[in-house]
């Protein structure tokens, strides 16, 4: 086809050749976050050795807190509070180091063959989120069976199972990437500790994991509003337990995460190929 002036139209993009694009796209990420799992399969007691420290902080830190009074919004045990906070706590220890395998990669040569292959950087990105979250979701399973069998008044309905899920993913997928865009910038495994032990703290008390924001000071409460774990929280608070509320709405929770895990994956694909520099 011409113009009118005889030049050659440029081609039209056609469905098909759209189709192809999204699906080539998936592929891609999908292969990066197969790749990524295949880690899991290997050392599987990575599962079990994460399980410790949540049924350590339900049993002790909750059953000690408990006997305390105002802790927890009135009418509810504080144990049933507490579990998502755990819940959520469970997946930002497991994501925030998530980033430390980029710097193995790259010291392996492995990054290297990631940044030559015709995969988009974002397909790179997203692949590395979509394993933390099935990481996260393993999580998941095994704070739903130490909460049912600590008697808390978890909610087994499919929808909100659902919903928890996808909670667990966005938050993984955030906090993941967060990681990433941290060993793009320091780029060695010291380093890379040092930041993620310094950040991992402040992020978790900053929010109303434990406590209600209700009982900071007023800074802190600016501090935990802030805080992307905070609204993780609280939507796994609303959906998690029986007769949940949400304090910001179920609807600000997702936004949220959403909103700061599409910045943080762009950052992230905009750094990555200066790991291999």
């Amino acid at each position: 086809m011409t113009t009118p002036d005889g030049r050659a139209a440029a081609p039209l993009a056609t469905s098909e050749g759209l189709t192809t694009g999204a699906a080539g796209f998936a592929t891609q990420t999908l292969a990066v976050a197969a790749a990524e799992m295949q880690k899991l399969r290997h050392d599987p007691s990575d599962i079990f050795m994460r399980a410790i420290q949540p049924a350590i902080w339900l049993v002790l830190f909750g059953g000690v807190m408990g006997q305390a009074r105002g802790i927890s919004p009135t009418g509810t045990r504080y144990l049933d509070f507490l579990a998502p906070g755990i819940l959520a706590q469970s997946v930002l220890f497991a994501a925030i180091f998530y980033g430390i395998s980029a710097i193995w990669e790259r010291d392996l040569g492995v990054l290297h063959r990631y940044m030559v292959s015709p995969a988009p950087r974002v397909a790179l990105v997203l692949g590395k989120g979509i394993s933390a979250a099935i990481r996260g979701l393993t999580q998941g399973v095994v704070i739903y069976l130490l909460a049912l069998a600590l008697g808390i008044a978890v909610d087994l309905s499919p929808v909100n199972l659902l919903a928890v899920a996808g909670v667990i993913a966005l938050g993984s997928a955030l906090f993941s990437t967060f990681s990433l865009i941290i060993a793009c910038i320091v780029r060695t495994r010291e380093r890379f500790m040092g930041i993620g032990q310094v950040l991992t703290m402040p992020i978790f008390f900053a929010s109303n994991a434990i406590y209600p924001i209700a009982m900071m000071p007023a800074w802190l409460q600016v501090v935990s509003q802030g805080n992307p774990l905070t609204y993780q929280v609280d939507a796994l608070r609303t959906l998690m337990i029986k007769g949940g509320v949400s304090s910001f709405g179920l609807g600000l929770d997702f936004l949220v995460l959403m909103a700061v895990t599409g910045l943080l994956v762009l950052i992230a694909a905009r750094l990555y190929p200066r790991m291999t520099d």
